[in-house]
């Protein structure tokens, strides 16, 4: 859903440890919840009065979303960061001031992002409230607190710190930069050898439905006995129980903090 644009005019900076979302989004996650909720009613009760009854909750889905879409907005932040920092180093080195360095990193970072890019937004930020003479280090420490990310925080600690020693300050960014890069890029090497796995992960959950459906085109009534009887409704709920189990389960082996 995220694409990695700014959600907030460039002159009210985002807070990127909360997600709002809008009103678009609110339908979609209710639509997606109460689609996934008709499909384990279908597969499991066969009853629209249950359907009914659970609905409501399917209201509660876009809260529990609303977390997922921020550590995606948090993760193309670092990632977008990462290139940031490179633009950044890259200015220093070719001579310009601190002051100046930001300003070249932004014609940099509109190129790859576009005005609208979360780190372009960032960046043109610090540029403009310097003018208005506030210090880059106190711009980056409010920045890093704002993004919830700890490799932001970290560099605006080292800037703050270079900065009042008033000497190698691109050689310190610079080989700050390499580290937090390679951090990164290992980050997302990570994320993409779990990928493979993620995707696989839901194939798997989505089996028992097509089994079901299958058995239900190719042998009508095969399953009526299953949702007609007290028995077959406790079978039921036991099948619906071990599904949920095994999908906890798997998400919790494929959740991998890096």
């Amino acid at each position: 859903m995220f694409t990695g644009k700014s959600s907030v005019p460039q002159g009210s900076l985002c807070d990127y440890r909360i997600y709002r979302l809008s009103f678009r989004e609110w339908i979609r996650c209710f639509l997606e919840a109460a689609a996934a909720e008709a499909a384990v009613v279908y597969v499991f009760y066969r009853s629209l009065a249950l359907f009914m009854l659970v609905l409501p909750l399917a209201a509660a889905w876009p809260v529990f979303r609303r977390d997922g879409l921020r550590k995606k907005r948090q993760e193309i932040l670092r990632v977008q960061f990462r290139e940031g920092l490179m633009a950044l180093s890259s200015a220093l080195e070719a001579g310009y001031s601190v002051e100046n360095a930001f300003g070249a990193s932004v014609r940099d970072l509109t190129e790859m992002y576009g005005k609208d890019g979360m780190i372009t937004v960032e960046f043109s930020a610090i540029v403009d409230q310097m003018k208005m003479n506030r210090t880059p280090e106190t711009l980056l420490m409010d920045f890093g607190n704002r993004s919830g990310i700890e490799e932001i925080r970290n560099f605006a600690e080292i800037f703050a710190v270079a900065k009042r020693s008033r000497g190698g300050i691109s050689s310190v960014i610079s080989h700050f930069a390499r580290v937090i890069s390679g951090k990164i890029r290992v980050r997302e090497e990570i994320l993409n050898m779990t990928a493979e796995k993620v995707f696989e992960q839901r194939i798997m959950n989505l089996i028992p439905f097509f089994i079901v459906i299958y058995v239900d085109v190719t042998s009508p009534g095969f399953f009526t006995v299953m949702y007609r009887t007290p028995t077959g409704r406790l079978v039921m709920t036991g099948c619906l129980a071990l599904y949920t189990a095994a999908l906890l389960l798997s998400r919790h082996f494929l959740k991998i903090e890096v």
